[in-house]
């Protein structure tokens, strides 16, 4: 029998871990991209962005408190759907989290740490991955903590931002006339505002993270919308707040021109000196690949629970009662990638990944309200997962064609595992004495 995995994470440090998880390096890049596409009222697409991922966290919300144990969303599409889908679904979000954390550990490893110390990127990576392995085998508590840590920086370097932009707003040097200006010469407001909404749904996802999780939480079903929905307003707040300052400081051409776009109000308002920020990116950067690591860990664990994966990913170390062979399963598949793949390419299919993940999530809350017998759990009102659904769709048909080429490749992979995986059960189900000798003799 499987042994459980120890209830150790309380509300702060869920909201925390959400909050930092979803806070992550994006917002630290991504706002030039995003005023290039929709105008200098980048707040907008921002604000749109929290709206269509608050849809789906109240999906993750019903079912992480409904059945609250690890595998997230490929759990719930097991439930829902049948095994066949579970490994689908979960194989999507594995390799987005598994892809997540090489893209991290590059960019870790590039021009960020290039502003202090020059070294080669290939043993810069493989320390960081070991590192983040480590902190993920010593145990959820203290890789938390740590996280805790990461987060105040994360969240000091935006207020920083914010504090620094309303100064000067303050003192005159801003053109508050320009966060009402939507389209660029390419695209209409509209069609900005969906434009810059995929680029900003990116900096929200994260919160699908914490559903593995959930069973090592106490008291899920009062804990986990709390921490979730606090975490997602938290970075809402900051992210707008980021949005209206940038825009009004800085010229929206400005921004889209710079791959630190931050740093330009930062030398607008003077004061502080710009190696600052490149610290608080690394952390930025380190604390979101850790993160992920440990999501990616427990799907793997809880998808090999579900018997998706090979059962020796369900091996947990004794003392520390953490799933060590999922974590260096994925620590060493990341590792790979991270030093065969540059960074554009590993984060380029992310998105859709999620997408296709987050639409089989909404529909499962509905499919599964017929299952009276799961324990007392949070519900939302039905429009919600259809809203959710809705808006997977919506999103999906803004991302460009050689995305989904991508895309497509990973998905078809899944598709064939699974049918390998279905055709293996089928066997073992048909000559149980034989599957029976198998494990004896292994």
């Amino acid at each position: 029998m499987t042994e459980p995995l120890a209830r150790a994470v309380t509300t702060p440090l869920l909201y925390l871990f959400i909050l930092g998880d979803v806070l992550g390096a994006g917002i630290y890049v991504l706002i030039g991209q995003i005023a290039g596409v929709s105008g200098s009222a980048v707040w907008v697409p921002l604000v749109v962005a929290l709206v269509l991922a608050m849809l789906t966290a109240a999906s993750y919300a019903e079912l992480a408190t409904k059945y609250p144990r690890a595998g997230g969303a490929a759990h719930y599409a097991h439930r829902a759907f049948g095994p066949f889908a579970g490994f689908v679904i979960g194989f999507c979000m594995l390799a987005a989290g598994v892809v997540s954390v090489a893209a991290l550990a590059r960019g870790f490893g590039g021009d960020y740490l290039g502003e202090f110390v020059d070294l080669p990127p290939v043993p810069v990576i493989a320390v960081f991955l070991l590192v983040l392995a480590a902190l993920n085998v010593r145990g959820i508590k203290d890789s938390l903590r740590a996280n805790m840590v990461a987060t105040l920086i994360e969240t000091g370097g935006l207020v920083l931002v914010i504090g620094l932009g309303l100064w000067v707003i303050g003192r005159g040097d801003a053109e508050p006339a320009r966060l009402v200006e939507l389209g660029t010469a390419e695209r209409g407001p509209v069609a900005g505002v969906l434009a810059g909404a995929v680029l900003a749904y990116y900096s929200f996802v994260g919160f699908e993270t914490s559903v593995n999780v959930a069973e090592e939480t106490k008291d899920p079903r009062r804990s986990y919308p709390r921490a979730l929905f606090g975490a997602m307003a938290t970075a809402g707040l900051l992210y707008l707040l980021v949005g209206v300052v940038a825009g009004a400081v800085v010229p929206a051409s400005r921004l889209a021109e710079s791959s630190g776009p931050l740093l330009e109000v930062v030398r607008v308002a003077g004061g502080v000196p710009p190696w600052v920020f490149g610290v608080i990116a690394l952390v930025a950067v380190a604390n979101g690949a850790l993160l992920t690591s440990i999501m990616s860990s427990r799907l793997a664990y809880g998808m090999a629970r579900d018997r998706l994966l090979p059962s020796v990913l369900t091996k947990i170390l004794p003392r520390r009662r953490t799933p060590w062979v999922a974590i260096v399963a994925t620590s060493g598949i990341s590792l790979g990638l991270a030093l065969t793949g540059e960074i554009a390419v590993l984060a380029s299919t992310l998105v859709l990944l999620l997408l296709i993940v987050f639409a089989a999530v909404n529909t499962a809350v509905l499919v599964l309200r017929k299952d009276t017998q799961a324990m007392p759990h949070f519900r939302v009102p039905s429009a919600l997962p259809v809203l959710g659904l809705g808006s997977c769709v919506l999103l999906a048909t803004q991302i460009e064609a050689a995305v989904w080429l991508r895309g497509g490749v990973l998905v078809a992979i899944a598709l064939l595992l699974a049918v390998v995986h279905a055709v293996v059960t089928r066997r073992r189900a048909q000559h149980p004495e034989a599957s029976h000798a198998g494990r004896t003799d292994g």
